[in-house]
C-alpha cells in the first residue's frame, strides 16, 4: 500500500510537519495521501474513497496544517480556520491524539475537541483559552454553535479554510441530517471542503449539499474485484442460532486467547447481556464492553482495550468506523450488521496500513443469501470456514451457564430478556429485509441461544412456531437483585401487586384501565356501522323528498335592520356622553 516518499509531492511540505512525519515512522505516502493532499493544496474540494486502514486521516491533516501555515495574515487567538466532524466520540478523539503530535511542532495553532462525554461549559472554557481548529461530533458542534450565547462560535468560524467530514457517507445519511445542515448554514461558502471514508457517497446531491461544486474524487483500491485491504481475509460460518454463543466461545478458545479480538453484536442490550456470559465462560480473558448507550466509561474502555496485547471487545457499530486499534486478530460479526457498508467497516477493525487479519460473520441456515448479497454489493469475497466439531455437551454447558447467571442475579435475567426482545426488533427492521426475512427465523431456537428461562411475550411471537425452546422449571417472582437496595424495591413492588393487583409504574401517571384490544376494535366497528346507516337514510329521505333539502342560511341584513342597528348605536353614544339620564336610555332601549 505504501509509495512514494513525502519528497515527492509536487508540493513542499513544511519542516515541522515533515518533522512529525518522520518521529512517527511515516516514512512514506499510502495512495489516498498522494492523490488527496495535493488536490487539497491546490484549493480544490475533494470526495475521497478509500479502503479501511489506508491512511485517511494524515491525507486530510497534513492539508489541514498546511493551508493554516500559508495564510500571509496572523490567525487570532480565537478564529476558527479549520473544522474535522466525525461520527463517533472515539473516533474524534483519535483524530485530536494524531493532531496534536503535530502541533507540538507547530505550537501557534491550537486545537478543542468538542464531544460528548464533557459539559458544554468546559467546552467553552476551552474555546476562550483559544482554538484554531475544531475537532467535533456534530451534536456536540451544532449545540455550542446555535444554543451557546456564552461565546460567538459562528463569528470566529468565518475564516475557515477547510472542513472535513471524516466517514462523510455516515454524516450524510438520514441519521445526521439535519443537525449537519444546521451546521452547514453557519459556515462560508469560500472554504475547501473534503470528505473521507471507505464507502464514500456517490450521490450529487448528498455532494452540493455538503457544499462541493466541483470536487475532485478519488478512488483508491488495492484490487478492481475487492473494497476491503488484501491483507484481510474474509470468512463465514453457517451456525444455528441456538449454538451461536457456544461456537464463538469455543472459536476464541480453538484460535487462541492470547491473541486480540472485536466481537459485533447488533443492539447494546446483546452487549450488555453476551458480555456478562462471556466474562464468566472466558475468565482467564479481558473481556471489555462498549455501546452507544454509554456516557462517560466508553473514552476509558477504549483507552484500555487499546493498550491490551490480547483480550476481547465487544461493542455495537459505534466502534465499526474509522477506529484503529493496533494488532486485532479477529474481528467477529456476532449478527449481519444493519447496512452492508458496516460490514465493511466492521472488518476493517483488522487489516490496517498493510498488516494482516481475519473477520469472520456467523450467519443461520435462512441467512446464507447473504454472502452473495455481500459480494454483489460491496464487491467483498467471502470463504466458508470449515465446520468447527463442535460438542453437544458443551452447547449444554453454555446454555446451563447462561441460566446459571439469571438466577444469581436478577439483573442479568433483566438484560438477557431486553437482549432477545431488542435483537428480534432490529432484526424486522434490518436493511436487507429481503433477504434476513423475521418470518423464516427459528425463535425457538433464537430464546435458547439467548439462554432464556421462560419464552417472552411479544407480538413477533404470536402465532409462530417455538417448540424448539425449552423453558425452565422456575419461579421467576424467586429470583433476586444481588443489589440489597434494588432488592428491596423490587420486593416492595411485589407485595403491592399481591394486594392491589396492578403492578407500581414508574412516575406519578396513573395506570389507565385499558380495555382489551378486541371489545375496543368490536365499539369502533360498531360505531362506523350505525354511522354508515344514518348516512344511507338520509340520502334516501332527500332522494324521495327533494323539497326537504337543507338549504344554508344567508347572513345578509335587510335596510331596515341596518337602519335599526344604526339608531341603537346613536343611543349608546348619546348616554356614554352623558346627553340622557338612565331612565332615558331604558325607555329609548325598552328595557
Amino acid at each position: 500500500m505504501l509509495t512514494q516518499n513525502w519528497n515527492e509531492l509536487d508540493v513542499k511540505l513544511s519542516a515541522p510537519v515533515r518533522k512529525t512525519l518522520k518521529e512517527l515512522k511515516f516514512l512514506k505516502m499510502t495512495p489516498v495521501q498522494a492523490a488527496s493532499i495535493p488536490l487539497l493544496l491546490q484549493g480544490k474540494d475533494v470526495a475521497a474513497e478509500a479502503v479501511t486502514g489506508s491512511g485517511k486521516t494524515l491525507a486530510f491533516l497534513i492539508p489541514l496544517l498546511e493551508l493554516l501555515r500559508r495564510r500571509e495574515e496572523k490567525w487570532k487567538k480565537f478564529e476558527i480556520g479549520a473544522i474535522v466532524i466525525s461520527p463517533t466520540r472515539e473516533l474524534a478523539t483519535q483524530i485530536s491524539q494524531v493532531l496534536a503530535k503535530f502541533l507540538e511542532k507547530l505550537p501557534v495553532f491550537k486545537q478543542v475537541l468538542l464531544v460528548g462525554g464533557s459539559t458544554v461549559k468546559d467546552d467553552v472554557e476551552q474555546l476562550r483559552k483559544g482554538c484554531n481548529i475544531i475537532i467535533a461530533t456534530p451534536g456536540r458542534l451544532e449545540d455550542i454553535l446555535t444554543n451557546c450565547k456564552e461565546i460567538n462560535l459562528a463569528g470566529a468560524i468565518k475564516s475557515l479554510e477547510l472542513l472535513v467530514l471524516d466517514e462523510a457517507d455516515r454524516l450524510l445519511d438520514l441519521g445526521f441530517y439535519a443537525t449537519i445542515n444546521t451546521i452547514l448554514r453557519y459556515l462560508p461558502r469560500l472554504r475547501r471542503t473534503g470528505l473521507f471514508s471507505a464507502t464514500q457517497t456517490k450521490e450529487l446531491e448528498q455532494l452540493i449539499r455538503a457544499g462541493l461544486r466541483n470536487p475532485a474524487i478519488v478512488t483508491v483500491q488495492e484490487s478492481d474485484d475487492v473494497s476491503t485491504p488484501l491483507h484481510l481475509s474474509n470468512f463465514y460460518s453457517i451456525v444455528d442460532p441456538d449454538k451461536k454463543i457456544a461456537y464463538t466461545i469455543n472459536f476464541i478458545k480453538s484460535k487462541g486467547v492470547n491473541m486480540k479480538y472485536m466481537i459485533f453484536f447488533s443492539t447494546c442490550a446483546c452487549v450488555e447481556y453476551f458480555s456478562e456470559v462471556m466474562k464468566a465462560m472466558l475468565n482467564s480473558t479481558k473481556v471489555l464492553a462498549i455501546h452507544g448507550k454509554m456516557k462517560n466509561k466508553r473514552h476509558k474502555i477504549f483507552e484500555e482495550f487499546q493498550a491490551l496485547e490480547n483480550g476481547l471487545l465487544i461493542c455495537t457499530d459505534v466502534m465499526a468506523r474509522g477506529i484503529d486499534i493496533p494488532e486485532v486478530d479477529w474481528v467477529i460479526q456476532y449478527d449481519p450488521p444493519s447496512s452492508a457498508s458496516s460490514f465493511v467497516h466492521r472488518c476493517g477493525r483488522t487489516a490496517r496500513i498493510g498488516k494482516e487479519g481475519n473477520a469472520l460473520l456467523l450467519l443461520s441456515e435462512t441467512e446464507d443469501a447473504y454472502v452473495d448479497f455481500i459480494k454483489r454489493n460491496q464487491r467483498v469475497e467471502m470463504k466458508q470456514l470449515a465446520d468447527q466439531c463442535l460438542d453437544p455437551s458443551f452447547v449444554e454447558e453454555c446454555l446451563k451457564c447462561m441460566r446459571q447467571l439469571q438466577q444469581e442475579d436478577r439483573l442479568v435475567f433483566d438484560k438477557a430478556n431486553r437482549a432477545v426482545v431488542s435483537y428480534i426488533q432490529s432484526y424486522q427492521k434490518h436493511e436487507c429485509s429481503l433477504i434476513l426475512r423475521l418470518k423464516d427465523l427459528d425463535l425457538g431456537r433464537v430464546f435458547m441461544g439467548f439462554g432464556l428461562l421462560k419464552a417472552p411475550r411479544m407480538p413477533e411471537s404470536k402465532g409462530r412456531d417455538i417448540s424448539f425452546f425449552v423453558e425452565m422449571d422456575v419461579d421467576l417472582n424467586s429470583i433476586a437483585y444481588k443489589n440489597k437496595q434494588r432488592e428491596q424495591a423490587r420486593l416492595e413492588k411485589l407485595k403491592n401487586y399481591k394486594d392491589t393487583g396492578v403492578w407500581p409504574t414508574k412516575g406519578k401517571r396513573p395506570v389507565k384501565n385499558t380495555e382489551p384490544w378486541s371489545e375496543k376494535k368490536k365499539t369502533k366497528l360498531e360505531k362506523q356501522g350505525k354511522k354508515k346507516v344514518r348516512k344511507e337514510k338520509q340520502k334516501r329521505r332527500e332522494e324521495n323528498n327533494p323539497g326537504i333539502k337543507k338549504r344554508k342560511r344567508k347572513n345578509v341584513m335587510n335596510e331596515e335592520d341596518l337602519k335599526e342597528l344604526a339608531n341603537d348605536i346613536a343611543l349608546i353614544k348619546r348616554f356614554k356622553k352623558k346627553k340622557m339620564t338612565d331612565q332615558e336610555f331604558e325607555t329609548a332601549f325598552g328595557i
